[in-house]
């Protein structure tokens, strides 16, 4: 990614839930701001949500959300100044401009969860950015990373907006359109291994492959695992973890569920969520599922191309949360009545 910040690139990423997204692109920032050559922020446009199609007040939120991730991060001289009067159609463009000709660095923004905006704030916010493309670094952020769960392409701007807006194709500047991976399985033990440096508490191989095979290297199942057996099953840090504390922490999240597991099993009662999966878990033919459907349960990060052609659960967790099948067995040689009561 930094070859095409370097090139003034503006760029999509998206992902599912909690793969590290936020977490990845702040760190990001940081180090570009901190190399000296960029002004670097990081921000969420989520507060523009409650504005619905009040495009103005949808970029009034976003600045403001700028301004104080900005106050948060970035030293004084590259902070943005203060607002000045603009159209309510070109707030955003008319602010950053000011912003790029004043900072003395090359601007890089990341407009995290940018579609959680929708409709006309969506397009206003999208058609700005396109406009002041041409001027980049001078007199216009020299780069900016769109990024949240969905492809540009599903980005919710209704054919109503556009014919509002007057726009037809409204951000055809993208360099790329990036996603996060998931871990691999040398990467969930590199994981684990910091936790074996940090306290002496050893991570035995079958725990690592069975982790991996629980999670797939989904980053947040990776974490949820190995967070409840050092805090709940096993505080000692003198007894090993093996593949039976990972069964039992599996049991715990499911019954537990965890931000990011509860909000997955919400959208299990919508009937095209739920048919939709029965159907994958079944092995039964997805040519009639409506392609937005099929898009949607992706996006949400429960199934995954698989290698053979059309799709299959991202992990077996996911599987078992989703559709209750026969559990594998449970590894021996544990029973601690409290792993499905602490959470």
């Amino acid at each position: 990614m930094y070859r095409l910040i370097d090139q003034q690139s503006y760029l999509v990423i998206h992902a599912p839930m909690q793969v590290g997204k936020t977490t990845a692109l702040r760190t990001l920032a940081e180090q570009l701001t901190a190399s000296g050559s960029y002004a670097a922020l990081h921000f969420s446009c989520r507060e523009g949500v409650v504005a619905g199609d009040n495009f103005a007040e949808a970029q009034r939120a976003i600045l403001s959300s700028i301004r104080r991730s900005a106050e948060r991060s970035l030293s004084a001289e590259l902070h943005p100044p203060s607002l000045t009067a603009a159209p309510a159609s070109s707030l955003l463009d008319t602010a950053l401009s000011t912003w790029a000709r004043t900072c003395p660095r090359p601007l890089v923004l990341f407009f995290d969860e940018i579609d959680a905006l929708s409709g006309l704030s969506l397009l206003s916010v999208l058609r700005q950015l396109r406009a002041g493309f041409p001027d980049r670094p001078e007199a216009f952020p020299s780069s900016v990373v769109l990024c949240g769960l969905r492809e540009m392409r599903d980005y919710k701007v209704t054919s109503e907006a556009q014919d509002r807006l007057g726009a037809s194709n409204f951000f055809n500047i993208t360099a790329e359109s990036l996603t996060l991976r998931d871990f691999t399985r040398d990467e969930v033990a590199e994981l684990y291994q910091q936790h074996n440096a940090d306290t002496g508490q050893v991570f035995l191989p079958d725990a690592i492959d069975r982790a991996f095979y629980w999670t797939q290297g989904q980053p947040w199942l990776v974490n949820a695992l190995a967070r409840h057996m050092v805090e709940q099953l096993v505080p000692e840090r003198s007894q090993v973890l093996t593949a039976a504390h990972v069964d039992f922490a599996k049991e715990a999240l499911l019954l537990c569920q965890g931000t990011h597991l509860h909000h997955l099993a919400q959208h299990l009662c919508e009937p095209r969520v739920r048919s939709t999966l029965e159907r994958i878990r079944a092995g039964l033919s997805l040519g009639d599922v409506p392609e937005d459907d099929l898009r949607f349960i992706q996006q949400l990060g429960l199934v995954r191309m698989a290698r053979a052609g059309g799709l299959e659960f991202s992990n077996p967790l996911y599987r078992e949360m989703c559709c209750a099948p026969e559990h594998p067995p449970v590894a021996s040689g544990a029973n601690w009545s409290n792993s499905r009561t602490s959470c």
